[in-house]
């Protein structure tokens, strides 16, 4: 399903997005030298690429979403959203609070991996498609990643993360199951491939 052709026009409300997360974000990529602002332009990237092809019509809002969906859950939680719905507005503040798996304000405070990743799966399956295409554009980044990764360290990737092969491919599955449920689109539809092909690659793991 392609949703009507629409002009997607980004004013200087992107450009003090890219920067409020420049400043936020000054960490690196887990287990890597990559800095997180890559990974954040990256699915803002994917979002604005699928302006005419997705169920919704891709916004400035959704591309100000993308680069801010790592914000709350890695920097202030509730606090943080609060600001950005002050300096954004209420509908990406929306977006980006669909987009966290935690809400605490003290990051090293967050719940259990096990309860963060099943409590967003729960929420996703009730957000709107904006929120959920957004979603699935920073899984497949992740998922590129770690299939990219893999072929140069192997399983030493699954190092960088809270749990391993098991439970980050079960992750991957259920936020699949999730997507598939609602009218595709060609970020699904790549996911689902990269997740079928890192599946593959790293049964031996």
């Amino acid at each position: 399903m392609q949703s009507s052709q629409t002009n997607l026009f980004l004013s200087t409300r992107f450009t003090a997005a890219i920067d409020y997360a420049r400043h936020l974000h000054i960490e690196t990529r887990k287990g890597s030298d990559i800095p997180a602002m890559a990974h954040l332009l990256g699915v803002a990237s994917l979002v604005m690429g699928e302006n005419g092809h997705a169920p919704v019509p891709v916004t400035e809002d959704m591309a100000i979403a993308a680069i801010l969906h790592d914000a709350v859950e890695d920097h202030g939680g509730m606090m943080r959203l609060r600001d950005i719905e002050h300096s954004f507005g209420a509908n990406v503040a929306r977006m980006v609070e669909g987009l966290s798996d935690s809400f605490a304000e003290d990051s090293n405070q967050k719940q259990s991996w096990e309860e963060r990743k099943s409590g967003y799966i729960e929420r996703l399956a009730n957000e709107p498609l904006d929120v959920q295409l957004i979603s699935a554009a920073d899984k497949l980044y992740n998922a590129r990643t770690i299939l990219s990764d893999h072929r140069d360290i192997g399983a030493e990737v699954w190092k960088r993360f809270k749990r391993g092969r098991d439970q980050q491919m079960w992750y991957y599955r259920e936020l699949l199951c999730v997507f598939k449920a609602q009218p595709m689109n060609r970020i699904v539809e790549e996911f689902e491939r990269v997740v079928a092909e890192l599946d593959g690659a790293t049964a031996n793991d």
